[in-house]
């Protein structure tokens, strides 16, 4: 960590109450992961000490589309807390985000821990207690979604809220690349896609996650819930839309832009 870190650490923290800040390339070289995972570190260091609780992690930047979309050509991570959870069917107010648009997910939650720095796909699928259609919400502190990927993962992989389907299903006899996705805003189709976007199968980008976070001294564990990435073009939100996933074979989930 550098006294640089700490700084662009509150920068963020602040446009969460104030607005968006210009893009931090005077302070992070757009490539410069591990400055930026140090930034992401300091911040969720500090939430937790305040009390918020980590239930999972989102893997982001998974899907070619929305690769395209933001200019960047690998995955990320940020932290999910228990306050960012919206109810399948709730309200999220619109006056808690800056910028915010919606993606459509398949999200897994953990039955077994995932300790190891070499867990392959079948690890990950053999720890899977359920499977969920999901929706991120993502917003971003910096101003116009002018990111680089460093950008992003400073800024806790550009995360916000997320939307789970209450009723979750087993893995065993899904098939997760095929599964079709359609979003819908206000009744109208705003986004598609399909399992095979996310890294070819979403269990390959819940590997890397695993991967990733065993090899930093954090390895998933029993219970968390894990993002596995976009399966189609995330969708800008204004107030009072009202959004729902569908992911055949996995099941559906939805929330209302407004205030409560």
């Amino acid at each position: 960590m550098s006294a640089n870190h700490e700084i662009i650490a509150q920068m963020l923290r602040a446009a969460y109450a104030q607005s968006p800040i210009p893009p931090l390339r005077g302070f992070l070289e757009p490539t410069d992961a591990a400055g930026a995972y140090a930034v992401q570190a300091i911040n969720t260091r500090l939430w937790e000490a305040q009390g918020r609780r980590i239930v999972g992690r989102k893997a982001g930047l998974t899907a070619e589309a929305v690769q395209k979309q933001l200019g960047v050509d690998q995955p990320d991570f940020g932290v999910l807390f228990d306050d960012m959870r919206v109810a399948d069917g709730g309200n999220l107010d619109p006056a808690r985000c800056n910028q915010a648009k919606a993606e459509a997910e398949i999200a897994f939650v953990l039955g077994a821990d995932l300790p190891s720095p070499q867990s392959t796909a079948a690890d990950v699928a053999a720890a899977v207690a359920t499977v969920h259609a999901a929706i991120e919400i993502v917003d971003s502190r910096i101003a116009d979604w002018k990111i680089t990927f460093a950008d992003t993962v400073a800024d806790n992989g550009s995360s916000a809220f997320f939307v789970l389907s209450e009723a979750g299903l087993p893995l065993d006899g899904l098939d997760l690349p095929g599964a079709a996705m359609t979003m819908s805003v206000n009744g109208e189709v705003a986004s598609t896609g399909k399992g095979a976007a996310v890294m070819g199968n979403p269990l390959n980008a819940a590997a890397w996650l695993a991967q990733t976070l065993a090899a930093a001294g954090e390895p998933l564990k029993a219970g968390d819930v894990l993002l596995a990435g976009a399966l189609g073009p995330m969708v800008a939100l204004n107030a009072g839309d009202e959004v729902r996933t569908e992911i055949a074979g996995i099941g559906s989930c939805s929330f209302s832009f407004k205030g409560a």
